[in-house]
């Protein structure tokens, strides 16, 4: 069964253009390529149609957009894990932080035995390449854990969707204290904020479980809404409005002050609020929602600014 997905796999990649693109950008080539002839060619083999950068409409093509000529330098701080911190105390305050155990520039400066029995390893500058979730110290194999962080830190997250704020976050590797609920686990609360307002919740829960992550979408009122992404299925259980819900939207308010998009992200443990990482561009703005219709209502919840003259 292996082989025959192999051969299969290794037929798409030589016959369809678009699959070997895909695989491709994944491994952050086609460097030379500028950013706006790359993204509208991605965009082709995602969507299956290139990039109306003249006049974008849905949700995924604004983003687009947004990467070429909404560029602030604040913005490489916000996505920067390390230096966000700073950022988000002076924003909201400390409290909100998870706890810091550490920061370094090569893995073979970590002092393991340092470290408490479980804690979370990973690079500041992309999105979980390298990273390590410890539960029990004990059985950690630290040769492999050094060796996945250094291929985190070679990696060059800007090429592979063109974010352009990480292209120049100084890489490093930072330790956080384990985060779980008493139930075990942690649920994701994603705030998705357009020009300033919260808007749409996204929920996200049993990401490390053998049922795999489920995901569902509400309005800030708590009313489920019939969209999830392709990705991932609607969790089969009902999930509870938290009581800290008007907390984590004021919050996500104050963070996405005067920002055309903005996702704030959250974790609620035994009812403290934590953040988690601020998000420009979900999924790159290459998701596919379902029903598709959602691409376009989101898009037009988002008003775009005036390019920078600069771009």
């Amino acid at each position: 069964m292996q082989i025959r997905k192999y051969i299969k796999a290794i037929k798409k990649y030589t016959f369809s253009k678009d699959y070997r693109f895909l695989i491709n950008s994944g491994y952050g080539k086609y460097g030379d390529m500028p950013d706006a002839e790359y993204l509208s060619r991605k965009s082709l083999a995602v969507f299956g149609r290139r990039l109306p950068l003249e006049a974008p409409q849905t949700f995924n093509e604004k983003l687009q957009w947004l990467k070429l000529n909404d560029r602030k330098p604040e913005y490489t701080v916000m996505v920067d894990k390390y230096k966000a911190r700073n950022y988000i105390s002076e924003k909201i305050g400390s409290q909100y932080l998870i706890p810091l155990l550490g920061a370094w520039d090569d893995p073979d400066k970590i002092d393991f035995d340092a470290l408490p029995d479980k804690f979370v390893l990973k690079c500041n500058h992309n999105s979980g390449l390298g990273m390590c979730i410890c539960k029990d110290k004990s059985a950690l194999n630290i040769k492999q854990v050094k060796s996945n962080l250094r291929c985190g830190l070679r990696q060059d997250y800007y090429l592979t969707g063109r974010e352009w704020p990480y292209k120049d976050v100084p890489r490093k590797i930072i330790a956080e204290q384990f985060m779980e609920s008493d139930a075990g686990g942690l649920t994701d609360y994603k705030i998705h904020c357009f020009n300033g307002e919260p808007k749409l919740i996204l929920v996200c829960k049993d990401r490390f479980t053998s049922t795999g992550l489920t995901e569902d979408f509400f309005t800030p009122n708590w009313e489920h809404l019939d969209i999830r992404r392709q990705t991932h299925p609607n969790s089969l259980t009902e999930i509870a409005k938290p009581e800290e819900l008007p907390e984590i939207l004021a919050l996500a308010k104050r963070l996405s002050e005067g920002i055309p998009f903005l996702r704030v992200d959250f974790y609620i443990i035994e009812h403290k609020v934590y953040f988690s990482e601020l998000t420009f561009y979900p999924a790159s703005g290459f998701e596919k929602f379902v029903p598709e219709r959602w691409d376009e209502i989101l898009g037009a919840w988002l008003q775009l600014p005036l390019a920078s003259a600069n771009q």
